[in-house]
């Protein structure tokens, strides 16, 4: 498709955004790339830290004069009159300026999603980053918009859009689809020399990997392998699950299993992986949504947190056309793996925003339903008084594991990860149980009314 085409009306300053979470990477990237966009601008930027978002902009090369920090809303409103650009702590200003499409990404489930509600209800459309919001109140939001002839839509860029996108693409295709999903945000990086594998910044003893890097026909059996010698690293971000919740109820695609896969593999090995069971691979079932680590050499290119897809091949002669052509197809040639190695981060977040406005058109899924849940096991027994803190590496909550529940095997009383995060339980939840909202003394009473609502209006369509 040629993007030219479709945004060729797009006038300058023709679509204006509000932002929240300005201070975070997610919206530096954005930020940044706003400055070559002529139809798009910010209007209002919301962060709780004014001063560290007004050093960010000018080192981005954003005119400092003509940034604004505004108190209250006449004075939000006199820096959007003036042409400036609104800076604001407090969102609940954000509406104070004239703009067409919140841009959510502050990662706070109560306040991403009184935000995003604030919008809608103002006749606004919502482009939602942040997954913890999405994946607790995010078919409210949905229905919402919908009620008003809105957008509400993931945003391109991170990989929830982006593999929404190669869902549709392929579907549109005609091309039948097994499993979609991601790999994991960082690689795994082997260095046959010295027996060790680096992930980000930590490097372990893995002497024995070497020796498994071909899958070979047993690949249950391989992949047990090499997870044991990269068990000293840590497997199963909550950012992973929580994405992956986003996506399934985007696409109907479910977990195989509500740990997820989190198979060690190369790329070219995703198509042998990712068969059905009878076939050699992991799948007990078609229509799985999973996750992977990228398993790679020094100085290999990296799949860098992208997404894929494996379909069933079909015609074998058009696809042993495309394995000669380098494409990923499965030893026995009836699975082949699509990919996109990349997600740019707020860089292709513009797209969205532009289709949204212009077009009424979402990045994500049309009609998304409660295909799966984002839910939490106690990892240890947690007393009655433990408070649930949200924090550490990629929002992992305090003493829980993630999972990612088909609806199917979800209880009805169920209290979804983000809307248990920073509540205190009322009483105590033995280790491998779920935790379920009557185990939460205190949960933010907007959030849980906004999962109740989304669950009831958006159920989950079985075929």
């Amino acid at each position: 498709m040629n993007l030219h085409h479709l945004f060729a009306t797009a006038e300058a300053g023709s679509v204006r955004y509000a932002l929240s979470g300005a201070g975070g990477g997610f919206a530096r990237t954005l930020l940044a790339q706003t400055l070559r966009i002529p139809a798009l601008r910010p209007a209002v930027l919301c962060d709780r830290d004014l001063p560290r978002l007004r050093a960010m902009l000018g080192e981005l090369g954003y005119d400092t004069t003509r940034l604004a920090d505004c108190a209250d809303a006449a004075e939000v409103g006199r820096a959007a009159r003036d042409g400036h650009i609104a800076l604001v702590a407090d969102g609940a200003l954000l509406g104070a300026a004239d703009w067409d499409i919140l841009v959510e990404a502050t990662g706070s489930p109560v306040h991403g999603y009184a935000m995003a509600k604030d919008a809608l209800l103002a006749g606004r459309h919502v482009a939602m980053v942040s997954k913890e919001v999405d994946s607790v109140a995010g078919l409210h939001l949905a229905e919402l918009a919908a009620q008003s002839g809105l957008v509400y839509t993931t945003a391109d860029g991170d990989q929830p859009a982006n593999l929404i996108g190669l869902v549709t693409w392929a579907e549109v295709l005609g091309l039948d689809i097994v499993a979609i999903g991601k790999s994991s945000e960082y690689d795994l990086v082997l260095d046959p020399e010295s027996g060790t594998v680096t992930q980000l910044d930590t490097t372990v003893e893995a002497p024995g990997l070497a020796a498994l890097l071909d899958l070979g026909d047993g690949v249950p059996a391989t992949l047990a392998a090499r997870a044991e010698t990269v068990s000293a690293l840590p497997v199963g971000a909550t950012a992973d699950y929580c994405e992956m919740a986003v996506v399934a109820t985007n696409t109907g695609f479910m977990p195989d299993t509500e740990l997820l896969h989190y198979p060690v593999a190369r790329i070219a090995e995703l198509a042998d992986i990712y068969r059905l069971r009878e076939d050699g691979g992991v799948l007990h079932k078609a229509g799985a949504v999973d996750v992977f680590s990228a398993l790679r050499l020094p100085g290999e290119a990296s799949f860098a947190g992208g997404v894929f897809v494996v379909v069933r091949t079909g015609d074998p002669e058009t696809w042993e056309t495309l394995r000669g052509k380098g494409h990923v197809v499965s030893q026995d040639g009836k699975y082949a793996a699509v990919y996109l190695p990349y997600h740019l981060m707020g860089v292709e977040t513009p797209v969205s925003l532009l289709s949204a406005v212009l077009h009424k058109r979402p990045s994500g899924g049309a009609d998304p339903r409660g295909h799966a849940v984002l839910a939490g096991r106690a990892r240890r027994d947690l007393p009655a008084g433990t408070v649930l803190d949200m924090g550490g590496h990629h929002h992992d909550v305090t003493g829980v594991q993630a999972v990612l529940l088909r609806d199917e095997d979800t209880p009805a009383d169920i209290a979804p990860l983000y809307l248990a995060a920073h509540t205190t339980l009322a009483r105590p939840v033995a280790a491998g149980e779920l935790i379920r909202l009557d185990d939460l003394a205190d949960a933010d009473a907007g959030l849980a009314q906004a999962w109740a609502a989304g669950r009831t209006a958006r159920p989950a369509v079985t075929a």
